[in-house]
């Protein structure tokens, strides 16, 4: 298949232009080797290893969350370097999803919201908010753990939990806080917690869940989503960071 077919497959899942202003220019293609597409490989990241085993599966376009190149590059490093050579050497095009997948139908977030089993199902800017069985925060933390198979942390003086805004990556932010607070959330759930937000936000239980546990399950599921689409065969590579905790 073109890689330009597939292209369009995936801006039709996600279209670019849901992505934030500061994503435009790093979502689609960021190497195009203008190659024949018969085998997809899919991960949240374009790391060394999973460059590696994209090439050990005979992958010919490598799609990730997030990008390769994020910030203007004036020196190549041998990091970068060492990815690119196995990218290039292999003939494995990669392309990014990144903001515009967060806020596509089926895509991060309701992905995120399904796996925590939330109901009533409602969109925001970014977000997802649903509803759940009333139970306390403690019950809720343990039941995201158990969930997303992660370690949590969490904190906030809520202590009945019914409604529920999910925010894959790093959702933290007091804009995106503000609207969890317009719709009276009880608990929100994201990534890279700080400590300013922890100190501002007590009235809503915040549950970290790491960036890759909330943002991982919506790119695995885009592998049979592309296969029913595309007819080619789609392989999900895991990397898990694995955060040791004592």
């Amino acid at each position: 298949m073109k890689l330009s077919d597939v292209v369009l497959a995936l801006e039709e899942i996600a279209p670019p232009e849901l992505a934030e202003d500061f994503d435009i220019s790093k979502i689609g293609l960021t190497l195009d080797l203008e190659n024949d597409i018969q085998k997809i490989a899919v991960a949240l990241d374009p790391t060394k290893y999973v460059l590696k085993r994209s090439s050990e599966i005979g992958a010919d376009l490598l799609i990730t969350h997030h990008s390769l190149i994020f910030h203007a590059v004036n020196h190549i490093n041998r990091s970068l370097a060492d990815i690119l050579k196995i990218a290039l050497d292999s003939n494995i095009s990669l392309y990014s999803m990144h903001t515009n997948y967060d806020k596509a139908k089926d895509g991060i977030n309701d992905v995120l919201a399904k796996k925590i089993g939330l109901s009533n199902l409602q969109e925001t800017e970014i977000g997802r908010i649903g509803t759940i069985s009333p139970c306390s925060a403690e019950t809720f933390a343990n039941h995201v753990s158990k969930s997303l198979d992660t370690h949590v942390c969490f904190t906030g003086k809520k202590e009945e939990i019914s409604k529920v805004m999910v925010f894959g990556g790093s959702g933290f932010r007091d804009e995106y806080l503000e609207i969890a607070k317009k719709n009276g959330v009880d608990a929100y759930v994201s990534s890279e917690l700080k400590h300013d937000i922890i100190r501002s936000w007590e009235d809503i239980l915040l549950v970290d869940a790491t960036h890759y546990a909330t943002e991982n399950p919506g790119m695995e599921e885009l592998c049979p989503r592309l296969e029913d689409r595309l007819g080619l065969d789609v392989e999900f590579i895991d990397h898990n960071p694995f955060i040791k905790i004592l």
